[in-house]
């Protein structure tokens, strides 16, 4: 595992492992099929404590996963020794990620809430991505109406601050779009009943490519 970790989340670090091993059925299926279709070198973007890695598909040969928080990245580590697929635990953000050769995909599993600068990390995923190459989501997202006001809610108080810098009310299909991906699918799904009020409830699935041959801007 390569280290240079700059992220330090002691507590979301505990309770995240726990969190993962008791996600919810419809959580889990939706992971799943995030990762269907995808073949070649591929970059995970935040793996946490690599809940994606048995899902992988055989067609993948290789998968770069980052994680910077160094807690989280031990668990990776100790994930992917028993993935179905070759996968190599970085311990950077995406926007230290060194160059490499093009990834054929890029996936985003309930990640892109909590960094720092949204906009700036999907340019450098573009920029990773062989032209024609797949941005593969799983988010959370910004819900309307009364849900959206509890997020905004939550986001201005205490949820960023246990949950790893989440926040729950962020326009993330638009920042794809934004950082130059054009979205071919998506869909939202609420993992839990539309009456209960719980900020992370509504998630968005997508695909969005990467169509031109130079770099975001």
């Amino acid at each position: 595992m390569t280290t240079a970790c700059t992220v330090d989340h002691p507590f979301f670090a505990r309770i995240w492992p726990l969190v993962a091993a008791h996600e919810a059925q419809a959580i889990r299926k939706l992971r799943r099929e995030n990762l269907t279709g995808l073949s070649g070198r591929v970059l995970e973007v935040g793996a946490g404590t690599g809940t994606n890695f048995a899902l992988y598909p055989p067609t993948v040969q290789e998968v770069v996963a980052v994680e910077p928080e160094p807690r989280l990245a031990a668990r990776a580590q100790a994930a992917a020794a028993e993935a179905p697929v070759p996968i190599e635990v970085v311990g950077q953000t995406a926007e230290q990620f060194g160059d490499r050769e093009p990834f054929d995909a890029v996936v985003c599993s309930l990640v892109l809430c909590s960094v720092g600068e949204p906009d700036a990390v999907l340019r450098r995923l573009y920029s990773l991505l062989r032209p024609g190459g797949q941005l593969h989501y799983l988010e959370h997202v910004a819900s309307p109406g009364a849900a959206g006001g509890l997020q905004r809610f939550v986001d201005a108080t205490f949820w960023p601050r246990l949950f790893g810098n989440c926040h729950t009310h962020r326009e993330t299909e638009q920042a794809i779009v934004e950082a130059g991906f054009s979205v071919q699918t998506s869909r939202r799904e609420l993992t839990m009943p539309g009456w209960l009020p719980w900020p992370v409830s509504e998630l968005v699935l997508g695909r969005a490519r990467r169509v031109s041959s130079g770099a975001a801007t």
